[in-house]
């Protein structure tokens, strides 16, 4: 009984990603890797952030700062033999959609930013006993993006892609539904041709973030099923910095962020019947203090999630929705004298829906 429960832990957890720290859209779960048989899902969703400050100076708004996004990924797992098994996964890790409105007097107006992203991972487990499996996989990650700040500052990153790899293993006790997996996801350097105002075109040279991944989950009674999940991302080593805005700002980059990023997840399933399970998931990231940029004004975040999944036959159709609360912060539009951005009270509803087939 325990058993049918295991695949319920995939509730559209995309929904929790709603604003998480630094650029990320997608946690790069690995958890397809341990569908049962041949496997195939589509998932898409849709956040919808509420991002406001007031300008310290003045007390001119904001505006709604954040925009609307529609994560999309598509996975395919299939048995090579009884202990080898392959994926694949196309989705979108990184973004960014910022627009501060115009004609509302804060120093911001009219600055915008675009970041988009796309990643194939390519991903091979090989199950030891009943109990023990290693994973590897390649990743190749394609990104652009586009700002332009009020005052006349453009840059223009043209798309381009970089490679990087994971490595993971598992432990499993079948009989009750306990799995624990720990997963490295390596650095993605990248040099691409930009165009920046004033200076021209060049290539620079960024990385996106490695990271830690650790999920786990158990049966605790009968049918149900406690899950979590621990994800530290290393953002603190991520710089965009263009030659011409950091000769202009004393060395500073356009986007760079001061910590690491540590995702915390708790929830539990429970299987009402043959064809009905439910999920409640919870989602924190803690606040670091200090000053937040402009292209992300919210430090640490809480996310509630709630789930329900039907299968039927070899279908299963997964939903949820999502709040999350963003943590209050300030920003600086001045250095001096000081002017601040005060960002309080936003959040971020987020919803999904996903499609598998066992074939």
């Amino acid at each position: 009984m325990i058993k049918k429960l295991t695949g319920a832990l995939s509730l559209t957890l995309m929904a929790t990603t709603a604003m998480a720290g630094g650029l990320e859209r997608s946690n790069q779960s690995v958890g397809i890797i341990f569908e049962s048989g041949d496997y195939a899902e589509f998932s898409f969703g849709i956040v919808r952030p509420n991002v406001t400050g007031t300008q310290s100076l003045g007390g001119a708004p904001s505006g709604d700062m954040a925009g609307d996004y529609s994560p999309v990924a598509f996975g395919l797992k299939m048995d090579v033999t009884e202990d080898v098994s392959v994926a694949l996964v196309v989705d979108s890790p990184y973004g960014g959609d910022v627009s501060y409105p115009t004609g509302t007097g804060y120093a911001l107006a009219g600055t915008t930013a675009d970041v988009n992203s796309q990643a194939l991972t390519a991903i091979a487990r090989y199950q030891m006993n009943e109990n023990f499996s290693a994973y590897a996989g390649v990743r190749t990650q394609r990104v652009d993006g586009d700002v332009a700040i009020t005052g006349g500052y453009t840059l223009d990153v043209s798309q381009g892609s970089g490679t990087g790899y994971l490595v993971g293993a598992a432990y499993e006790i079948p009989e009750i539904a306990l799995r624990a997996s720990l997963t490295y996801n390596s650095a993605i350097d990248h040099t691409q041709s930009v165009t920046e105002s004033g200076v021209g075109t060049y290539n620079l040279s960024f990385k996106t973030p490695k990271s830690w991944h650790l999920e786990a989950q158990s049966g605790i009674a009968e049918d149900t099923l406690l899950f979590g999940s621990v994800r530290w991302v290393n953002w603190s080593d991520f710089a965009l910095t263009p030659t011409g805005f950091a000769l202009a700002n004393g060395g500073a980059s356009l986007l760079s962020y001061s910590n690491d990023v540590t995702t915390y997840t708790l929830g539990v399933g429970r299987r009402l019947n043959d064809n009905w399970s439910v999920s409640v998931s919870a989602r924190h990231e803690k606040a670091e203090g200090g000053f937040s940029g402009n292209f992300g004004p919210n430090d640490g975040s809480t996310g509630l999630t709630i789930g329900a999944r039907y299968t039927q036959d070899n279908i299963t159709v997964s939903g949820g929705i999502n709040y999350t609360w963003l943590g209050d912060t300030n920003t600086v539009l001045n250095a001096a004298p000081l002017i601040t951005g005060s960002f309080t009270n936003n959040y971020a509803i987020g919803a999904g829906l996903k499609v598998g087939v066992h074939f």
